[in-house]
């Protein structure tokens, strides 16, 4: 009997303290995705101009405070709340009682959610009106990223279909960069950006850019290795092992193809583009960062820095979209790229590894369905905000700076 009691106590004991590491592995990795927070804004900041850094800065914050309260409010009922036809999860969450919700995955789907509404930020940078951004912002973290977050990870058609993403290629940062494309869309471009040609308007501090890129890349450890949501057991950190070093090699990959194409395209190595190929690199390995192996990241990071270059050209000279800091191209492109690369490369059920191509179009469809979902929202929302509030900012206050006209103070002094 006290032998029993004894083996029941190590069991209890052993749970207990699997749990823990378990539950604050999350945290740890929701701590590291907030700290992507200040890196989208100095990347944001760096690669615009100076006039408009307070606003930058302001809009970024104000994504993560509004975004935390309105996604605990609303979209995580949404987003994983009970089923509804595999379309939305139901409201309220505290219908399944406070005694059932896990606050450390609730925290960690938090900092997502302002990951996603941040992503818009830099594509309509230098033009937008404040206020509507902040009400954009709220619709977004509420409903919009939670709807289309529940198809894939809230219990939803796409995840009944088998459709991968492992930490949100497509559910976060597609999402983000299709808003992002209608926003800059509908509110133009800045001024002088085109007349009969393209013309470039340098940011103002490629130090801040290069920094926020730094801290993306280290916090994306937690994005990814994160979603693992389990530390405890051999199989777990064998997991969260393998996918730093998927995420790693990608984002190296993404940086020195990048670099490569700027240079035989332009003559020059660029740094802004090989920044951003860091990062097209970290988004597209999102997806599959836990079932590809580490040689086909390094492909997936290098196809991503490739499609960098071609992509933020083509959006900025052909369709003529001003995307001040290439959001369009780095996250929706490329994670659209690397979710449909999982059809392809993951090592059970890619089209390299005997798997047909039955993965490669689940991917395909559900890329599709989610960027179909962003678009479509977004141009009702935008068309309404213009409607009401209105978008874009008189031409006097881009031309001096939003700093001052929007915010009553600057960065610089």
């Amino acid at each position: 009997m006290e032998e029993t009691l004894n083996l029941n106590s190590i069991q209890t004991a052993v749970t207990s303290t699997s749990h823990s590491l378990d539950v604050i592995w999350v945290l740890i990795s929701a701590a590291l995705v907030m700290f992507m927070q200040p890196g989208f804004a100095m990347a944001e900041a760096g690669f615009t101009r100076a006039k408009n850094t307070a606003n930058i800065l302001m809009k970024n914050l104000l994504d993560f405070g509004v975004g935390s309260i309105s996604f605990f409010l609303i979209g995580y009922a949404l987003m994983f709340g009970s089923d509804i036809g595999g379309f939305i999860g139901k409201l309220p969450f505290i219908e399944e009682t406070a005694v059932k919700i896990d606050y450390s995955f609730l925290m960690f789907q938090t900092v997502f959610a302002a990951t996603a509404a941040t992503i818009v930020s830099g594509a309509v940078a230098e033009r937008t009106e404040f206020k509507t951004y902040l009400f954009f912002s709220i619709i977004t973290t509420a409903i919009i990223y939670p709807i289309s977050g529940h198809w894939v990870w809230g219990g939803g058609w796409l995840s009944d279909l088998g459709f991968h993403d492992f930490a949100g290629s497509t559910v976060v940062h597609s999402v983000g960069a299709w808003m992002g494309l209608v926003g800059a869309a509908l509110i133009g471009p800045r001024i002088g950006k085109y007349n009969e040609k393209a013309n470039a308007i340098p940011g103002h501090n490629l130090t801040f850019a290069a920094l926020g890129v730094f801290i993306l890349w280290f916090g994306w450890f937690g994005f990814n290795a994160g979603s693992q949501l389990a530390a405890a057991g051999t199989e777990n950190t064998i997991a969260i092992s393998h996918i730093f070093l998927t995420t790693n090699l990608s984002a190296a990959g993404g940086t020195l193809a990048a670099l490569a194409t700027s240079w035989f395209r332009y003559k020059r190595p660029t740094l802004s583009l090989s920044l951003n190929g860091a990062l097209a690199g970290l988004v597209a390995i999102t997806a599959g960062c836990n079932i590809v192996s580490p040689q086909a990241a390094i492909i997936i990071g290098i196809l991503a820095g490739i499609s960098l270059v071609y992509s933020v050209e083509f959006i900025d000279k052909k369709l003529r979209i001003d995307d001040p800091v290439g959001a369009i191209t780095v996250h929706g492109v490329n994670g659209a790229l690397g979710t449909i690369l999982v059809g392809v490369f993951a090592t059970e059920g890619g089209l390299l590894y005997g798997g047909g191509f039955k993965l490669l179009g689940i991917q395909v469809l559900g890329v599709v369905a989610v960027a179909a979902w962003a678009l479509s929202t977004a141009f009702i929302l935008f068309k309404l905000l213009d409607k009401t509030i209105g978008l874009r900012v008189p031409a006097i206050v881009e031309e001096e700076g939003l700093d001052i006209y929007e915010h009553g103070e600057k960065a610089y002094h």
